[in-house]
């Protein structure tokens, strides 16, 4: 039986560069296991269905939700979102990393439903620096990208409830501390019985062979 792996969420205002770190994560760990969710919105320039999101119609996506096929789901902007519930811990069960970029309405309903996973906050090291970086990307209408300033100030009120903050100021620095959360997390005890069994079972048969020689 394998030890159980981790599910590792990471959220923060839009433009704080969590997207950018989840990226660079992939890059270094490829064995991470990355989560991808359904969405109600358009795709973007250059992204593709089924790797940056599942493009679903709403109706489809009301009926996921009745089937209880979501680990979360969420309005935001008048679009749905929503996290494949099997497919996620069933990867977690056999031992791997699953990676999960989500907003935080989103993960806030994961902690109520897999509290064991890893909950990290991305921040921008300013409001000034977010606004910059959300007018810069050109992505997004001024009017939406009002809307997405006014919230910060409620999405940083639940920054509280995540297990670790993580200031990104420098990406390589802000990517390193998530490497490192990530390394720690995998080393609990808790995480490693099996390991940790299969070890002590191996010390003690050397240790029954030694004293017979």
């Amino acid at each position: 039986m394998a030890d159980e792996g981790i599910l590792l969420v990471v959220s923060g205002p839009s433009g704080a560069g969590k997207g950018t770190i989840c990226n660079a994560l992939r890059k270094l760990h490829p064995e991470i296991c990355y989560s991808v969710s359904a969405t109600t919105r358009a795709p973007r320039t250059g992204e593709i269905d089924g790797v940056s999101y599942f493009f679903t119609g709403e109706q489809k996506f009301r009926e996921m939700i009745k089937a209880d096929a979501f680990l979360e789901y969420a309005k935001v902007y008048d679009n749905y979102y929503g996290t494949p519930k099997k497919q996620v811990l069933d990867l977690v069960a056999q031992g791997h990393t699953v990676l999960l970029e989500i907003d935080i309405q989103g993960a806030m309903q994961v902690k109520a439903k897999y509290p064991q996973g890893i909950f990290v906050y991305i921040v921008p090291p300013s409001l000034a620096e977010l606004s910059y970086r959300l007018y810069t990307r050109d992505t997004d209408s001024k009017d939406v990208i009002r809307r997405r300033l006014e919230r910060v100030t409620d999405e940083l009120a639940l920054a509280h409830q995540y297990d670790y903050i993580v200031v990104n100021d420098e990406l390589t620095d802000a990517v390193d501390k998530v490497r490192a959360i990530m390394m720690a997390e995998r080393c609990k005890l808790a995480r490693n019985r099996e390991r940790i069994n299969t070890v002590f079972k191996k010390y003690i048969c050397e240790e029954v062979h030694h004293h017979d020689d």
